[in-house]
């Protein structure tokens, strides 16, 4: 969600449920020639909120032309960023010659550039996200992105393995904070999640292809130009040619950012306490941070739905960049292909990807229309509505594409019949995760720990991306092509249960949290 998850910035999804309004309980207007509306508190502190609900300073209240504007640049960086991740394990071979590194049978030592890449955005996520938060999305997002190509140029050129490692650990985790303050973009300027809907499962899906198309991608640099410093020069020219679009069309869209400086703004021109409420609300940084790095791991060890949740969803996750490993062993140990070719073929888990993106719009569909019937909160989706359509993803696409792709690799059988079995795989992948970040946001959506769970997911699939695939080697060497994939689709088939779990018995799991319980009952 990486992230993924990060997917979403979840306490942005989680409580930007509607546009902000004044409580009018609290507020009465005190205009003194000022641009907003205020309220006080105190005799001497002033509180600024939106200058009624019209406010064209309010991002909600934006022209629906400059929202998909915003939107559309948001989602053009979530498919390239991530491109810098995977794209290097086309020129394994070629980076072992060089640097003398050697992958025996049970073990590939050239995936610790991947692995440290991974690592780098779990960690990152969970450190420096609240950082990021507080200065804004605009400033937050170029900052990053200029670290983010700084640390591409020793990639291109590294004169030793170390340093490839050490710098993609901080590339990596650039693109965890980007995807991360872009995703928040989506509900920042977007109200309710009908909405929301076309956005975020579009955030999601460029995310996942981007993060699959690296190989694809780069497999001609290896085919036709044969450096592999070049897929980093490729980079370079690609991330620096599109930063001006970024830079011009990526405005300030997290609305407590832009009231703060309005506050900051006011101080300083009228000397008076003016403040906004989460100002006055935030505790310290150091306290946040803290909180940033403790509650995620509290919640996952003691929440058994994001438990079992950030299995399922960290597993899908992780298979993407597993794949990266085992295409290239099925491949060319079975039909005799070159790494380049092993790259082209991974195209087809990004086809899958794309039609799960429609299952996962349909999805979204099943879920606004389960208010009609929801007796637990009448009015509200029903949260465990998310997953109707993520069960027969993850048991037709994750689990029997696995299967398909473990049974169908024989040299007599076609080289298309286990690219299918991959497809299937990324069809699953798409919808599941999807269903994940969605159904934690809202099983704690009404509760402060919303953020939390969804960096627990997001961490949780960084983690899994980072390690998984180092398994990979003795596996499909030691079990075997066949036997190898097979265990991976049952591994998914028992996780596939979870879904039907929280279907089942979802309600009651809920009411039993503490963290969950005000969600269950509704309350905003």
């Amino acid at each position: 969600m990486s992230t993924v998850i990060a997917a979403h910035t979840a306490d942005k999804l989680a409580s930007a449920r509607s546009p902000p309004r004044r409580d009018e309980s609290r507020q009465s207007p005190l205009h003194d020639g000022l641009d907003s509306r205020t309220a006080s508190t105190e005799k001497t502190v002033t509180v600024l909120e939106w200058d009624g609900p019209n406010d064209p300073g309010n991002p909600y209240n934006w022209s629906k032309q400059r929202k998909w504007l915003v939107t559309a640049a948001a989602l053009t960086s979530t498919l390239i960023v991530p491109l810098n991740g995977t794209s290097i394990t086309v020129a394994s071979a070629a980076i072992n010659e060089q640097f003398d590194v050697q992958d025996y049978s049970n073990f590939s030592n050239s995936y610790w550039t991947v692995t440290s890449w991974s690592l780098g955005g779990a960690l990152f996520i969970v450190v420096l996200l609240p950082i990021m938060e507080d200065v804004g999305v605009r400033i937050g997002y170029i900052v990053t992105y200029i670290f983010f190509l700084l640390m591409i140029i020793p990639q291109a050129l590294a004169q030793n393995f170390a340093t490839l490692v050490v710098t993609r650990f901080f590339s990596g985790g650039c693109v965890a904070l980007l995807a991360n303050t872009i995703s928040s973009v989506i509900p920042d300027i977007w109200a309710g999640d009908k909405a929301r809907n076309r956005p975020v499962g579009l955030y999601i899906m460029l995310y996942l292809t981007g993060s699959t198309l690296g190989p694809p991608l780069f497999a001609p640099v290896m085919e036709f130009i044969g450096d592999w410093r070049w897929i980093f020069y490729i980079q370079l020219i690609i991330y620096t040619a599109i930063f001006p679009l970024f830079f011009l069309l990526l405005r300030e869209t997290r609305g407590t950012v832009i009231l703060r400086r309005r506050a900051a703004h006011l101080r300083k021109t009228t000397g008076r306490a003016i403040y906004t409420q989460s100002e006055l609300d935030s505790p310290p940084l150091t306290q946040r941070l803290l909180k940033a790095m403790t509650r995620p791991a509290y919640l996952l060890f003691t929440e058994p739905v994001l438990f079992a949740s950030t299995l399922w969803s960290a597993f899908s996750f992780g298979t993407v960049f597993l794949f990266t490993q085992s295409a290239e062993q099925v491949f060319s140990g079975v039909y005799g292909w070159s790494s380049a070719s092993t790259g082209y073929v991974q195209s087809a888990i990004v086809v899958g990807e794309i039609l799960g993106w429609g299952a996962a719009m349909y999805s979204s569909r099943l879920y606004l229309r389960s208010s009609t019937r929801n007796t637990e909160s009448p009015g509200r989706p029903i949260p465990e509505a998310r997953l109707y359509v993520s069960v027969f993803a993850s048991f037709f696409g994750v689990v029997g594409g696995m299967f398909v792709y473990a049974w169908t690799s024989y040299p007599h059988i076609p080289w298309i019949a286990p690219a299918i079995g991959l497809a299937m795989v990324g069809f699953g992948i798409q919808v599941v995760i999807s269903a994940v970040a969605d159904y934690i946001t809202d099983a704690y959506a009404a509760s402060d720990y919303a953020g939390s769970a969804i960096s627990a997911v997001a961490a949780g699939e960084n983690l899994v991306a980072a390690f998984l695939p180092l398994a990979a080697q003795s596996m499909y060497t030691n079990l075997g092509f066949q036997w190898a994939s097979t265990l991976l689709g049952f591994l998914a088939l028992l996780l596939s249960f979870a879904p039907v779990v929280f279907i089942w018995k979802g309600r009651q799991l809920r009411a039993r949290s503490p963290f969950m319980q005000t969600g269950a009952q509704g309350k905003a």
